[in-house]
């Protein structure tokens, strides 16, 4: 399994879909934001081609080269977005949902009507630019995960009853029902009409905060929780409260409730062990786009998910597990994903871990995790 996102260049265009026009390029190199710009020729020849395949009822929707894929998505017959990555090991799923973040972003950004019905392209680009910092965050390395699985990174709180009884009454002084509390990108409490909200908003926001600059918002309702706000400060990165157990084998975790679209992801387990955390982060968000792109079936109400597919899904797995590297004792990283219900576990492990005890440490893991999602 090749590691998604190891190097390469990514390159997202968006283009008015009736005539054509580039609206903006945005590219990133080795998960850093890049300044080139793909020619206007190649632009052209991509939208041409996807183009003339609409023109003969074909829709054209990914392919591949020998060592770039691409692939083109439409939204609304009013705009289209084309992505090329050359990233080794980078897969179409990633790439499909990295455009629908992008024009979920456009979306959140400028509002559904201007790009349903363009009336004035220069000024759609001006109002577009105010999007780019959003955007070039999923272009990027993200210590996040909710844009490859469309759930809302989450974090556990130790005080959360106390917390969410503080956002309660700060939404509610400031007359919304819409609040929520986010570290690093990473929900710690929510408002019940913010967790009604739909995908890709619930997820867009906290990546939207994220990309804000810092700000203070101390006043009577947040006073009285210093401390437990405090303490979520260092949870981001972590995701599950201090202490809890683990076991020692394990090097990253991503757990999913798939019907809350919430999650969890850490990488912090172990951190004085190989591999480094941005080598855990990829392997596992590549392990994921694999089992789900191959094992299970699509999240409810994706865009991937097709009738024959919610009427084979009693045929489904319910584990898989991989060995990237040499599959000998003490060599090779473990990956196992577990399906229980609503929840999928994936796990990272270390290489002494044995392969025949993988899925009953994913379970035991699984009957842990489950009280805090």
């Amino acid at each position: 399994m090749g590691e998604e996102g190891t190097e390469g260049t990514v390159y997202l265009l968006c283009l008015a879909a009736s005539s054509g026009v580039p609206l903006f390029c945005r590219s990133s190199r080795g998960g850093a934001p890049a300044r080139q710009q793909l020619p206007f020729s190649v632009i052209g020849s991509l939208n041409g081609v996807h183009m003339f395949g609409q023109n003969l009822e074909v829709q054209l929707s990914s392919a591949r080269t020998e060592d770039t894929t691409v692939v083109w998505k439409s939204f609304h017959d009013s705009i289209t977005l084309i992505v090329l990555s050359s990233e080794e090991g980078t897969s179409e799923l990633k790439l499909e949902r990295l455009l629908q973040m992008v024009f979920g972003a456009m979306v959140l950004v400028v509002g559904l009507e201007e790009l349903t019905n363009i009336r004035n392209v220069e000024r759609l680009k001006k109002e577009l630019r105010a999007s780019y910092r959003l955007i070039d965050s999923f272009l990027g390395d993200s210590e996040l995960i909710g844009d490859l699985t469309q759930c809302v990174d989450c974090v556990v709180p130790p005080e959360g009853s106390l917390l969410q009884e503080a956002l309660s009454g700060f939404a509610e002084a400031a007359g919304t029902a819409f609040g929520s509390l986010v570290v690093s990108g990473r929900v710690v409490a929510a408002t019940e009409s913010w967790w009604r909200l739909g995908t890709p908003e619930a997820v867009l926001l906290p990546w939207l905060v994220g990309s804000l600059p810092p700000q203070a918002l101390l006043d009577r309702w947040w006073q009285p929780v210093l401390d437990p706000l405090r303490a979520c400060v260092p949870l981001g990165p972590r995701a599950l409260p201090a202490g809890f157990p683990l076991h020692m084998d394990i090097l990253g975790l991503l757990l999913l409730h798939l019907e809350l679209k919430r999650c969890l992801f850490t990488v912090e387990p172990s951190g004085d062990q190989e591999p480094s955390p941005e080598q855990r982060r990829r392997l596992l968000r590549s392990f994921y786009t694999l089992a789900t792109a191959t094992h299970f079936p699509p999240e409810p109400g994706s865009p991937e998910e097709k009738v024959e597919d919610v009427a084979q899904k009693t045929q489904v797995p319910r584990a898989c597990y991989l060995v990237s590297g040499p599959e000998e004792p003490g060599a090779g990283w473990r990956l196992v994903a577990l399906q229980s219900g609503p929840r999928r576990l994936l796990l990272l492990l270390s290489a002494q871990s044995p392969i025949h005890a993988m899925r009953g440490l994913a379970t035991h893991t699984l009957h842990a995790l489950t009280p805090l999602l």
